[in-house]
This record gives C-alpha cells, structure tokens and sequence, in this order.
C-alpha cells in the first residue's frame, strides 16, 4: 500500500540537514527539546503581533513578508546562537526589534546562565521556499479570491527563482462547498522516491470562514 513520509524527514543527513545543534544527556534531552520549542514559537508569536500593527500594505508584500522559513538553534556551554532564516526581514530590523526579541525569549526560556545570540538571515530566493508560498496563498484565500486562481499564481511566482518542479495540494472546504475535497496542481518533476533529489516540504494550516484547509507544498530544487 501507498507509505507516505515526510520529504524533509526522509532525506535527513543526505540532501537535508538539522535545524538544532546542540549535545544532552539522555536524562536532560527532553529539557532541551522542549526549550527549542518554545524558542521558535516565542520568535513566530512575536513576529505575528507585530504583523498585525503593520498590516496596511500591498497584497504582494504583505501575503509573503516576514515568513520565516526556519529557525536554526546552535547550543554552547554558556551561548544559545539562533538564526532566524527569513524572506523579507523588514520587521525584525527596525531598530530595538531584536533586543525585544531577545528579551521574550529569556523570559520564556528562563536561560539566567546563557547569554542569547540572535542573527536575521535573508533567504536569497524567497519564492523558492514553501512556507513563503503558502503564506501568500493563505492570504488568497482569507481574502476570497478561487482557490485555483491563487494555487496558479503562487506557481507563476516560482517562475521567478530557479526550481526543476513544483506541486501543490490544498485540501477541505473549497469555495465553501459542503462536501470537503482536494485539489492538486503540479508542474515540472517531483522525483520523492530519489533521496539525492533535494525536496523542500511544508504543511499548513489556513483558517477560513467555512473551516480549516490544509496545503501542502513540494519543491524539487535540485539534483
């Protein structure tokens, strides 16, 4: 039968590398593991609120900026360097935005004897990224415009950065109908069985007015 793997999963330690570095005992592993966590959801709580005092832009910007694509979270004896990979870092370089930042975190993660290190790095392709195409067909969406009209304009926009194949597939509720179903669109090859292919995945969630829709995202990059 069809044995479905996560992409990013699958190709970890060959085409894929980790998001944390980091070294534990066993017994304090799962401390460090939930601190991670609350490191990244601090970061994307925090970048959501601003997002909501600036929101009057263009629909262009506005659907894609300040997506971050991942979060990387290097441990030391006495540092924690995270990195924040992000498409369009308007947000996080006004000024005091990072010591803010810096300021939430440790309240959140209680780190009295590690000092915090933060960096921003631009993605040099953001339309090459998923998760920067399922923020904008997120924002399609929640703005009523036909889910095959947005699945084909976020396609377009990987014309600009240079892919070998793309597919997307939003399931649910579309266009309010009461029976939920799915559609694909793809373009160019997906080789998932191939390991050396590297593949770029994500999963989002959308909530709309007639309930939650799912869309996922693969991007062949290379080989």
């Amino acid at each position: 039968m069809g044995q479905k793997i996560n992409p990013l999963g699958f190709r970890l330690g060959t085409t894929q590398n980790h998001h944390s570095f980091w070294f534990a005992q066993p017994k304090n592993y799962s401390e460090g593991l939930q601190e991670d966590k609350k490191i990244r959801n601090c970061i994307k709580n925090y970048i959501q609120k601003n997002r909501k005092k600036s929101s009057n832009r263009k629909i262009e910007s506005d659907s894609s900026s300040e997506v971050i694509t991942h979060i990387e979270i290097q441990k030391e004896i006495d540092t924690i360097h995270v990195i924040i990979h992000i498409g369009f870092p308007n947000l996080l370089k006004k000024k005091g935005a990072i010591e803010e930042l810096e300021k939430d975190i440790q309240k959140e993660v209680n780190s009295v004897n590690q000092r915090l290190n933060i960096a921003i790095e631009k993605v040099k392709e953001p339309y090459r990224q998923p998760n920067i195409l399922a923020e904008y067909i997120a924002f399609q969406l929640k703005n009523r415009v036909s889910f095959r009209k947005a699945m084909k304009k976020a396609i377009e926009l990987t014309k600009k950065a240079d892919i070998k194949g793309v597919k997307i597939k939003i399931a649910g509720r579309l266009g309010g109908k009461e029976i939920a179903r799915a559609e694909c669109i793809k373009k160019g090859r997906l080789p998932l069985q191939t390991i050396r292919a590297k593949i770029d995945y994500c999963c989002y969630p959308i909530r709309t007015i007639y309930g939650v829709l799912g869309v996922k995202i693969w991007i062949f990059v290379e080989e």
